[in-house]
C-alpha cells in the first residue's frame, strides 16, 4: 500500500490546505473550507474535518474566529522588541517608537479602570495592605498591534496615591494621553530613573491566544518590569510577547573611566 495513503484522511486533507498556503494559493487572510464544505468535498464526517482545522490551527496556520469561520494566518518576518532603558526617556509612547524603527505602525487598544492592586502587585509597587474595599491602584489592560496585527498584551498598574486627582491618572486619556510613563511622570514632577525587568516564558494561555491570534501551545516570552523614581515604584506591567513573532532585545551603555583617572593599585 502507498505510504501516502498509510496517513489519516484528515492528515491528508490538512497536508492539502498547508501547500496551498506554503504555494501562496491561499493567502492571509483567505477563508479557510467550512466543516460542511469539506464533509461535502471529502465526504468525511463533521469530527474528521474539525480534526483539519485543529492540525492547521495548531500549527499556526490558521486562526478560528468562533462565529465567522477559520482564516489563513501566515507568519509575516519575525520582528523585535526593545528593551533596553538606555534610550532617550523623551518622545512619547516607547512601543510605537519601536515600531516606527522597524518602519512599522504601531497602536493599541486599552481599557483602564481603578482596581484593588493584588498581592503581587502590591508587592512591586511597595503599596501598603488595603485596609478596606477601596481601590489602590489604576489598572489598564493593553492589546498592542504591529501593522494592524496583534503583537503583544499588558497590564500595567499604577498606584492612586501617586497620580489620583492629576491630569495624568487615566494612561491613555486626558491630555497626557499615550506619552508612555516616563513622559507622563515627568508632568507631575516625577523623575524616573531607571527599570527592572524579569524576562521568563511558559506556554500560552487559551485567553491570551485567542487574543493574539496564535495557536493554543505557543510559547510565549512573559516580561515583568516595574520603573522606579529612584528608589519609588511608580508603574508595574506584566507583558506577554509570542516568542514566534517577536525577538526582545537588550542593550545597556558601557562606562569606562580614563586610563589617567583609575586609581592606582597598591
Amino acid at each position: 500500500m502507498n505510504e501516502e495513503n498509510e496517513r489519516p484522511r484528515y492528515l491528508r486533507i490538512a497536508d492539502a490546505l498547508r501547500t496551498q498556503i506554503a504555494a501562496g494559493e491561499l493567502e492571509d487572510g483567505a477563508r479557510l473550507p467550512s466543516i460542511p464544505e469539506m464533509v461535502r468535498e471529502h465526504g468525511i464526517a463533521s469530527s474528521t474535518a474539525q480534526r483539519v482545522i485543529n492540525v492547521l490551527v495548531s500549527e499556526g496556520l490558521a486562526i478560528a474566529k468562533p462565529g465567522s469561520g477559520t482564516y489563513v494566518r501566515t507568519w509575516p518576518e519575525k520582528g523585535y522588541m526593545v528593551c533596553s532603558w538606555h534610550r532617550n526617556a523623551r518622545g512619547g509612547s516607547p512601543f510605537k517608537l519601536e515600531m516606527e524603527g522597524q518602519g512599522a505602525q504601531g497602536n493599541w487598544d486599552y481599557e483602564s479602570r481603578t482596581d484593588r492592586a493584588p498581592g503581587a502587585i502590591r508587592e512591586r509597587l511597595a503599596l501598603d495592605d488595603p485596609a478596606d474595599d477601596r481601590p489602590n491602584a489604576m489598572h489598564t489592560s493593553y492589546l498592542y498591534r504591529r501593522n494592524g496585527r496583534p503583537a503583544q498584551l499588558a497590564e500595567s498598574w499604577e498606584p492612586l496615591a501617586l497620580t489620583r486627582h492629576t491630569p495624568i491618572v487615566l494612561p491613555e486619556d486626558g491630555p497626557y494621553a499615550g506619552l508612555g510613563v516616563v513622559e507622563r511622570m515627568r508632568q507631575i514632577g516625577v523623575r524616573v530613573t531607571h527599570s527592572n525587568d524579569d524576562i521568563s516564558a511558559r506556554h500560552i494561555t487559551l485567553a491570551e491566544a485567542q487574543r493574539l491570534e496564535v495557536a493554543p501551545g505557543e510559547i510565549v516570552l512573559t516580561r515583568t518590569r516595574t520603573y522606579y523614581a529612584d528608589t519609588l515604584p511608580v508603574e508595574t506591567a506584566d507583558i506577554v510577547v509570542p516568542a514566534s513573532l517577536y525577538t526582545l532585545k537588550y542593550g545597556t551603555s558601557i562606562w569606562d573611566e580614563p586610563a589617567e583617572e583609575r586609581p592606582q593599585s597598591a
